[in-house]
C-alpha cells in the first residue's frame, strides 16, 4: 500500500485520471478497402510489447487509408497504450506511441496532462499487473473504470524527467548484459546440436575406436548378428502367441536384412553399419478406430494414463496435466498401449520430441494418443539411451524436417517415418558414444542453468530499479523543483477552466 508519509518531500499520490485522460481505442475497419493504400499505421495488440521489448512504438504492420479515418480518433505522440480486452490483457502490454497511430479498441491509452511524463506514466502501468484487475472470464477484459483509479505517485515535473534518464540509463545496461546472456544461450543450443551430430558422425569416439581395435566389429558380422537375433526374437515371440491360444496379432517374420554397399561403406566410421527403420525395430501408431476417446472418456484419474502432446516433451516425459480413461475404454482399443522399454515419438504438432517409458514411470497401464508412435523391439541393435539420443540428433531432426507434412499442423505419416536410416556401431562403442554424451551434455545443461539463473536475477534487477525509482531512491532531489501539490492543483484548474465552456454550450 502506497503512502505518502514515506515518500520525498514535494512527492504526491493521486489517482491516475487526475494526471491522465483515459481513452479507448478505435473498431477495426472492415473491409480491405479501407487498408488498400494506406499509409496511416493502425495498431493492434500484436504490435505492443511488453516490458523488456522497445518502449516505443512508431511503426505498425497494418496501414489504413484516408477513407479509413474519417471516423476514428487520432492519438497523439505521447500516448500510453495498454491492452484492455482479450486474452493478451493478461499479458500486460504496454507502449508509448512515437508518433500520431490509430489505435484499435482492445487497446485502450492514458493521455498524460502537462507536466506529467509519458515515460513516467509508462513505467508506473508496467509496476501494475492488469490481471488483478480484469474481469476473470474466457475473454478478460479491464473496464476503465478501474483503471482510472489506479493509484500513481507523482514526483515534481522536473524529477520526472532525472529519475527516467536513470532508469533508461540503467536498463540500457542491464538490456545489454541479458542480449548478452540470451547469445550464450543461443550458443549453447548450437553447441548441443553440433555435439550430437559429431556423436553419429563417429567423430566423438575416433580415438576410442583408433585405440581399440579388438572391440570393433566387422560391419558384415554385426549385420549377420542382428539378423540372427532378430530371427531368434521371432520364434519366441511366435511361441508366445501360439502358448497363448494365437490371441491377438500374429508375430510378423523379420524380413532379410539388405546388404551393405560399398558407397554406404565408405561413408560410415569403421565398424558402422545403417538400416532404415524398418529393418530395425517395430513401430505402432495410436489407435484410430471407432472407440478412440472422446471428451467425456477422460477423467483426472482412472485405470489407465492416456498420453496427450503436453505428455512427451523433448526431454522425456512430464506429468504436470494428465488424462486418464476406464479399464473398459482401455480394453476398447485395439493398439496403442505401452510395454516397459518402449520408446513414444511425437508424430503431429510438435515433430520428434521422445521419452523413454522405463521402470521409472509410476503408471502402470498408459496408452498413446493418434499422434504419436511407439518404438519397440530395438534393443537387439541399439541400447535405449544410444536410441534416445540418436532421435535426438540432427540426423534424425533433417529427415523429420524434409518428409513432415501439413503446415498449420504437421504430421509425420508412419509410412515415411519407417523409412528413416540409422547408423549402428557395436554396442560397445555406443555406450562409449553415450558416456561422451552425457558427459559433455551435463556440462550444458549446468551452463544453461547458470545463465536462465542469471536472467531470473537480471528480471529482478529490473523490478528493484523501479521499486526504488518510484520511492524516490533513485536520483537525488531538488529543493528548487516546483512539488508535485502545485503540479496537480495546475492541472486540475486547467481541466475545470476546460469544461466550463463546455457545460455552457450543452446547456443551449
Amino acid at each position: 500500500m502506497m503512502n505518502e508519509a514515506t515518500l520525498p518531500s514535494g512527492w504526491k499520490i493521486t489517482a491516475l485520471e487526475n494526471v491522465c485522460e483515459l481513452v479507448a481505442g478505435n473498431p477495426a475497419p472492415q473491409g480491405h478497402q479501407y487498408f488498400e493504400k494506406g499509409k496511416f499505421n493502425f495498431v493492434r495488440v500484436q504490435d505492443m510489447g511488453r516490458m523488456g521489448d522497445s518502449t516505443y512504438l512508431s511503426e505498425t504492420k497494418d496501414k489504413i487509408n484516408e477513407q479509413a479515418i474519417t471516423k476514428l480518433r487520432l492519438f497523439p505522440k505521447g500516448s500510453v497504450l495498454f491492452t484492455k480486452s482479450g486474452a493478451s490483457t493478461l499479458n500486460n502490454q504496454r507502449a508509448i506511441l512515437g508518433k500520431d497511430c490509430y489505435v484499435v479498441s482492445h487497446i485502450a491509452a492514458a493521455l498524460p496532462q502537462a507536466g506529467i511524463s509519458s515515460e513516467w506514466i509508462y513505467f508506473a502501468l508496467v509496476c501494475v499487473d492488469f490481471a488483478d484487475l480484469a474481469h476473470s472470464s474466457v475473454m478478460p477484459s479491464l473496464p476503465l473504470s478501474k483503471v482510472k483509479s489506479i493509484p500513481v505517485v507523482i514526483p515534481p515535473s522536473n524529477e520526472q524527467h532525472r529519475i527516467i534518464a536513470k532508469i533508461e540509463e540503467l536498463f540500457s545496461e542491464l538490456d545489454k548484459g541479458i542480449e548478452n546472456l540470451k547469445t550464450a544461450q543461443a550458443q549453447l543450443k548450437v553447441y548441443r546440436q553440433a555435439l550430437l551430430k559429431h556423436a553419429f558422425e563417429g567423430k566423438l569416439t575416433a580415438q576410442w575406436r583408433a585405440a581399440n581395435p579388438d572391440k570393433l566389429e566387422p560391419p558384415a558380422a554385426l549385420l549377420a548378428r542382428i539378423q540372427t537375433e532378430r530371427e531368434q526374437r521371432y520364434r519366441q515371440q511366435l511361441q508366445q502367441w501360439e502358448d497363448a491360444g494365437k490371441s491377438g496379432s500374429k508375430p510378423k517374420a523379420p524380413k532379410p536384412l539388405p546388404p551393405l554397399t560399398a558407397e554406404e561403406l565408405t561413408e560410415l566410421p569403421e565398424g558402422w553399419i545403417t538400416l532404415c527403420v524398418e529393418n530395425l525395430f517395430d513401430i505402432e501408431d495410436g489407435d484410430r478406430g471407432e472407440h478412440y476417446p472422446t471428451k467425456g472418456d477422460f477423467f483426472d484419474a482412472g485405470h489407465c494414463l492416456f498420453l496427450n502432446a503436453k505428455n512427451v516433451t523433448k526431454r522425456g516425459f512430464a506429468f504436470q496435466e494428465m488424462s486418464f480413461i476406464s479399464e473398459q475404454k482401455h480394453l476398447e482399443l485395439r493398439k496403442g498401449t505401452l510395454k516397459r522399454g518402449d520408446m513414444v515419438f511425437t508424430s503431429r504438432g510438435t515433430l520428434g520430441n521422445i521419452a523413454h517409458y522405463n521402470e521409472s514411470i509410476e503408471y502402470e497401464h498408459v496408452r498413446i494418443n493418434s499422434g504419436m508412435f511407439i518404438i519397440r523391439d530395438y534393443d537387439i541393435s541399439l541400447t535405449p539411451d544410444f536410441l534416445y539420443y540418436h532421435l535426438n540428433s540432427p540426423i534424425i531432426t533433417n529427415q523429420i524436417e524434409k518428409l513432415q507434412s501439413g503446415t498449420a499442423q504437421p504430421q509425420l505419416p508412419i509410412r515415411e517415418f519407417k523409412s528413416f536410416r540409422f547408423v549402428i556401431p557395436s554396442k560397445v562403442e555406443q555406450q562409449k558414444i553415450v558416456e561422451e554424451l552425457e558427459s559433455k551434455l551435463s556440462e550444458i545443461d549446468q551452463l544453461d542453468q547458470t545463465i536462465k539463473t542469471s536472467l531470473q536475477q537480471a528480471e529482478a534487477l529490473r523490478q528493484s530499479i523501479l521499486k526504488r525509482a518510484f520511492s524516490g531512491q533513485l536520483v537525488a532531489q531538488d529543493a528548487n523543483d516546483e512539488p508535485a501539490a502545485v503540479l496537480l492543483a495546475r492541472i486540475r484548474a486547467v481541466r475545470e477552466a476546460q469544461a466550463k465552456p463546455s457545460k455552457a454550450r450543452g446547456a443551449k
